[in-house]
């Protein structure tokens, strides 16, 4: 049965408290060797086997998520929801697409600001799911 209202604030910190502080480690990798992270990127998508594989962990991770948390409320309990599907939709596309997964990715990762922004709303969506998480 999917988590509703206040029965699902126990998972919500638990959530909030595990995927913020990765979220942090992840951006802030990305800011801190940008060159590094556009190398690895590119490797990555120069394998079809890669892009599955992360494609299918996605999927796990955000049904996971999805059927633990689908909580549709107006506050910050919806983001875990939405990083959920984003993560359902993400491995779908990666399994069944991998050609535009590959056409994407290279268009994103040509522009420096793109990596940079987005490396940015990382450590920011990260920060505050965990201050929310451990501290709110």
């Amino acid at each position: 049965m999917p988590a509703k209202g206040q029965d699902a604030m126990p998972n919500s910190y638990f959530l909030a408290r595990l995927i913020g502080p990765v979220l942090v480690v992840l951006g802030v990798s990305m800011l801190a060797d940008t060159r590094g992270y556009r190398e690895m990127a590119d490797e990555f998508l120069h394998s079809r086997a890669l892009i599955y594989i992360s494609g299918l962990f996605a999927l796990i991770a955000g049904l996971a998520i999805v059927l633990s948390h689908n909580v549709w409320t107006a506050d910050w309990r919806v983001l875990i929801t939405l990083l959920g599907w984003l993560g359902i939709i993400g491995g779908l596309v990666r399994i069944l697409l991998p050609q535009q997964v590959i056409a994407i990715g290279n268009w994103m990762f040509a522009r420096h600001a793109t990596i940079t922004a987005h490396a940015v709303a990382v450590v920011v969506l990260g920060a505050w799911l965990s201050f929310v998480g451990y501290f709110a």
